[in-house]
C-alpha cells in the first residue's frame, strides 16, 4: 500500500510541468513578490537604501541612524554602487525591484551553470522555501549564493576574469564572497585569474569614490573592519545570530568563554583535506561536491549566519546529494528530508511550535542536519572514489558537455561513444528526471 502510494506521487512529480524552467521561473517570481507583504518590516531595506545615501552625503556608514532605520549597517562602502539604483526609487518601489534583483540573479546562476537538468530543478524546488525566508528579509545572502555558485562555474568554463569579478564584490559586499578563492586550485588559467582578482580590487575599492570622496571612502573601510569585530562579539550568544555550528556548541554547553578557534581550526582543517586527494580534481563530480561543501561552510563557521542565512547553505546540500556519480541509497534520501523538515522549515510557522520555541531556536539546532550533512560530505570526499572510466579518465557525459570533447569526424563512432556515456551517466547518477532518456533509448 504504501510502495504503490510511493510510486504514484513519483510518478506525479516526474510529469513535464514540474520540471519546466518555466514552472520554477514563475514560482520564483511569485516567491520575490511575496516579500512585498513585509513592506511595513522593510527595516533591512532601509539600512540598504541609506548606505547609499549616506556615502553621497559622507556620513559614517556605521552608526545608528534611528531616524531612518533601527540596527546598524554591516555592509561595505562598494555596496552603495550596487543598490544605487533601488535606493534613489520610492521605497515600496526599489524593495520590490530589488527583491525580484536577488531572486532572478540565483535562478540565473543556477540556470546557466553547467549543472545537469535534474540538479538544476532540484535546487528549484527544494530552495524554494529558504529563499522565502531570505526575500522576506530583504536578504543580500540570495546574492551571495549566486555569486559563489557562478564564480565556481566560470571558473569551470575558464572565465576566470568574470570569476574574479564576483568574488571580489562579494567580499568587498559581505566578505562571505571571498570563499569563492577555494576554487582557486581548480582554475586552468591560475596566472591569468590572481591578476584579475588584483585589477577587479583596486577598481571596486575605488569605484564608490566616484560618488564620494578618496578619503571618505578608505575611512569607512577602517571603520567596516572595525564593525565587523563588534559584531561578532555581539552575535556569540546572539539567539536571532550565530545560528551555525558555532552558535549551536555554545548553546548547548552554555559556556561563552572559550575561543572559536577550537572549532574552526579542525573544521578548516576538515574542509582542506579533501585538496589532498588531487587525483580526484578531474572528476567534476568531485569539484562540484567542493562547492557544495564551500556552500555548507560558509553558513556553518560563521558567527553571522542567521535563519535567512540558509539560502547560501541549502543549493549546496542539493549539490551533495546530486552530484555524487553513485545512486545514493535511502538513507541519503532520510538525511534530504531531515533536511527539509528540521532546517529549511525550522522557524517557519509549519514546524511544531513547542518545539520550534523550546528547542530549535534556543539552540540553533537550524544548523544540525545541515552540519550532519556536511560531515558526511567530508567523509565521502576523503574515503570515496569520484573518478570514473579507464585509467582514471573521467567520462562523464556532463563533464564532456561542459568542457568540450572531440569524437572525431566518423558519425557510426560518434553515435556509439554518445550512447555509450549516456547509459554510463544513466546508471551513475540519481534516478530523478531521467525516465525521457530511457524513453528515448528504447524506441
Amino acid at each position: 500500500m504504501t510502495q504503490n502510494f510511493l510510486s504514484r506521487c513519483r510518478l506525479f512529480f516526474r510529469r513535464p510541468f514540474f520540471s519546466d524552467y518555466r514552472t520554477v521561473l514563475a514560482l520564483w517570481m511569485i516567491v520575490a513578490v511575496a516579500g512585498m507583504s513585509r513592506l511595513r518590516h522593510n527595516n533591512n531595506f532601509l539600512i540598504f537604501k541609506y548606505v547609499y545615501w549616506h556615502v553621497v552625503e559622507r556620513v559614517n556608514l556605521y552608526i545608528p541612524d534611528p531616524a531612518h532605520y533601527f540596527d546598524t549597517n554591516h555592509y561595505g562602502p562598494t555596496f552603495a554602487l550596487l543598490i544605487a539604483p533601488f535606493a534613489v526609487m520610492p521605497t515600496w518601489l526599489g524593495m520590490l525591484l530589488w527583491n525580484v534583483f536577488l531572486v532572478l540573479g540565483l535562478w540565473l546562476a543556477v540556470r546557466h551553470s553547467g549543472m545537469r537538468r535534474h540538479q538544476q530543478i532540484f535546487i528549484f524546488w527544494f530552495s524554494a522555501h529558504e529563499l522565502l525566508n531570505a526575500v522576506m528579509m530583504q536578504q543580500f545572502n540570495i546574492a551571495i549564493a549566486a555569486i559563489i555558485i557562478a564564480a565556481f562555474f566560470l571558473i569551470e568554463k575558464e572565465k576566470d576574469a568574470g570569476a574574479a569579478f564576483l568574488i571580489v564584490l562579494g567580499t568587498l559586499v559581505k566578505l562571505y564572497g571571498i570563499v569563492g578563492l577555494a576554487f582557486f586550485f581548480f582554475s586552468r588559467h591560475k596566472g591569468r585569474f590572481v591578476l584579475s582578482l588584483l585589477f577587479w580590487t583596486v577598481v571596486l575599492v575605488a569605484a564608490p569614490m566616484v560618488i564620494s570622496s578618496p578619503d571618505y571612502i578608505f575611512s569607512q573601510y577602517h571603520a567596516w573592519l572595525t564593525a565587523l569585530v563588534e559584531k561578532n562579539g555581539e552575535n556569540l550568544m546572539s539567539i536571532k545570530q550565530n545560528i551555525s555550528v558555532l552558535g549551536m556548541i555554545r548553546r548547548l554547553t552554555g559556556n561563552g568563554s572559550y575561543s572559536d578557534l577550537l572549532i574552526l581550526i579542525p573544521a578548516l582543517l576538515l574542509f582542506a583535506a579533501p585538496y589532498l586527494r588531487w587525483r580526484q580534481w578531474k572528476s567534476l563530480a568531485f569539484r562540484e561536491t567542493l562547492l557544495a561543501s564551500v556552500l555548507m561552510f560558509t553558513v556553518l563557521f560563521s558567527t553571522g549566519s542567521e535563519n535567512s542565512t540558509y539560502i547560501i547553505a541549502i543549493p549546496g546540500v542539493v549539490l551533495w546529494y546530486t552530484a555524487a556519480p553513485w545512486k545514493r541509497g535511502p538513507w541519503a534520501v532520510a538525511l534530504m528530508t531531515y533536511v527539509f523538515i528540521f532546517t529549511t522549515m525550522a522557524h517557519s510557522d509549519l514546524m511544531f511550535h513547542p518545539l520550534r520555541d523550546a528547542l530549535i531556536r534556543p539552540y540553533a539546532l537550524k544548523a544540525l542536519p545541515v552540519t550532519i550533512v556536511w560531515l558526511r560530505l567530508c567523509w565521502e570526499m576523503l574515503t570515496k572514489n569520484y573518478v570514473r572510466g579507464k585509467e582514471g579518465k573521467e567520462d562523464s557525459l556532463e563533464n564532456l558537455i561542459l568542457h568540450g570533447v572531440d569524437f572525431g569526424t566518423n558519425p557510426i563512432k560518434c553515435r556509439a561513444t554518445v550512447r555509450t556515456m549516456m547509459n554510463e551517466s544513466m546508471k551513475a547518477v540519481p534516478d530523478v528526471g531521467y525516465s525521457f532518456l530511457a524513453a528515448k533509448q528504447h524506441r
